[in-house]
Parts: structure tokens; C-alpha cells; sequence
């Protein structure tokens, strides 16, 4: 505790949601620790960092001095994220951690691949927890792989065929992370967390065209020609089947045609729409 305010130390810290994550706690001046391994780009938040590599636990003790809370970001394409994280979540108790939010994903249950064990795990170790579970992020199509090729080709490439999903922006994932990590009371469940409706990568894609006022469309791959050009992009096999799976998840079983209400109950503001959210980031 710093001024009666928890130390939160934020893995991920240079990631879409840490980032922001540790912003809105420094504005609202809880005492942050930011962890990774690499220092963040602003000297504010330079000041703050510890270097931190899930795969060292050597980096473990120094990372978690003085920290009462933790926001806990999986290892990038770590398909058994579970294997390091598990032993720093008992470290992290043993220091003196008392509360823990996860991020997740929206398509993974407490059983499902890369999240599901981390998330049972503070289920049964934790004395507070939060996973959190949002939808595909709204920042895909504006800083994501989906940028690229709608900037290049005018197409956005998916598995998901006309599969609904509910995009929603990492501003609103981190402010239910903000609330989870600062709270009085823990609140010690999963939040599914979406934006207010959901389209299909087409409806996605028409909507683009008219604000752009050039042609973007939505060209359907089997889960293989996915899964293929992920791992010609570098990524590992086993994950590139895992996402290329999800896909078919959406567009077979409707896996992320769901809204909820998570933002607005737990932050008391709306989420933003896709269409407001592209209109504010258009380049």
C-alpha cells in the first residue's frame, strides 16, 4: 500500500491493455509498477518499470515487491501459458498478492485452451479475482494484422464466413480492468465483455467502405487457409490451428454472437460502437 492506495503491478505493460490499464491508474494516482521486457516509450511510465520475463523466475521476486494487486497478461503465443504462470501466481501469493484479474477471451471457457488453466487457477488460489473475457478487439482493423491488409488489398481475410462477433475496444476492456484492480469489493467472477452490437467481418467491411469512401471487402478462408497464412506470417503451428479454430467457432456456433452489459454496469458509460470507434482512429 502506498497512501492508503494497493501497488498494482501490470504485466503486458506495453501491450494494448496494460498500457492502458496502467494510464488510467496513474490518473487516478494508484502506484503502479509496470512489468515486461521491454521499457515503455514514455519517461513517466520508464520511471515505473521492472524488468520481467515469465520464462526467468528470477525476475519474479523483484517484480512482485510491495504489491498488493496484479493484472495478469498471458505470454505472447504460449499455447501452455499455465506452465509459468501458475508457479508466479504462488509466488505472487506467498509475497503477499491479494488480488488478481486475468486477461482472457471471450471465445475461451474456463476449460478451453491457452487461458483456461490460469483461470481455474485463481478460481481455487485466490482470495480475490477477476477474469476478464472480451470480445475480438475494435484495434484489429486499426493497428492489427487486419490493418495491413485493408490498407494494402481492400480486404479483411477470416475464417468466420458471416459469424457475428462483438467488437469491442481496448479503452473499454481496460476500464473494467481499472474497476476489477480498484474496486473495494473483489469482484470474483468472469466478465464477458463486448461493445454494443455485433457484425459479421462483411457487415464490418461495408461499413468501412463508406467511411473511407473506397472499397474494403470481407474474403472468406477455410480454417486451413488461415491457419496456413498465420504460419507463414511466423507463427507457431499449434497456435495458429488454435485461432484458425475460433474462427470456425464463429462461424459455426455463433461463439461470439453475444452483447452484454458488462461496460456500462461496471463502468457506468456506454462502450463505444465499432462506427464510433473507427470514425475517431480513421488515418
Amino acid at each position: 500500500m502506498i497512501n492508503n492506495k494497493p501497488l498494482t503491478l501490470i504485466t503486458g505493460a506495453n501491450g494494448k491493455t496494460g498500457s492502458r490499464v496502467a494510464a488510467m491508474l496513474q490518473k487516478q494516482h494508484y502506484p503502479v509498477r509496470l512489468a515486461g521486457r521491454k521499457k515503455p516509450s514514455s519517461s513517466d511510465s520508464a520511471d515505473n518499470y521492472v524488468y520481467f520475463d515469465w520464462y526467468d523466475s528470477t525476475t519474479y521476486g523483484p517484480a512482485l515487491k510491495n504489491v498488493d494487486h496484479v493484472y495478469l497478461v498471458v505470454p505472447v503465443m504460449d499455447m501452455n501459458p499455465e506452465a509459468v504462470m501458475i508457479p508466479f501466481i504462488k509466488e505472487a501469493l506467498w509475497s503477499g498478492v491479494k488480488r488478481f484479474v486475468l486477461l482472457g477471451s471471450a471465445s475461451v471457457d474456463e476449460d478451453g485452451p491457452i487461458f483456461g488453466k490460469v483461470h481455474q487457477s485463481l478460481k481455487e488460489l485466490a482470495p480475490e479475482w477477476t477474469v476478464l473475457q472480451p470480445s475480438y478487439f475494435m484495434e484489429n482493423f486499426t493497428e492489427g494484422p487486419h490493418r495491413e491488409t485493408m490498407k494494402q488489398f481492400g480486404k479483411i481475410y477470416s475464417a468466420a464466413g458471416d459469424g457475428k462477433i462483438g467488437f469491442v475496444s481496448a479503452d473499454d476492456i481496460a476500464a473494467v480492468a481499472f474497476h476489477a484492480l480498484t474496486d473495494i469489493v473483489s469482484h470474483d467472477t468472469a466478465h464477458i465483455i463486448t461493445g454494443p452490437e455485433t457484425l459479421s467481418y462483411g457487415e464490418a467491411a461495408g461499413m468501412f467502405s463508406r467511411l473511407l469512401d473506397q472499397s474494403i471487402q470481407h474474403e472468406s478462408l477455410s480454417d486451413e487457409e488461415l491457419r496456413n497464412s498465420l504460419i507463414q506470417a511466423g507463427m507457431p503451428q499449434d497456435y495458429a490451428t488454435t485461432l484458425a479454430g475460433l474462427d470456425v467457432f464463429i462461424r459455426e456456433e455463433g461463439r461470439e454472437d453475444q452483447t452484454t452489459e458488462t461496460v456500462l454496469k461496471i463502468t457506468g458509460q456506454n462502450p463505444v460502437s465499432l462506427e464510433q470507434f473507427f470514425r475517431q482512429h480513421m488515418q
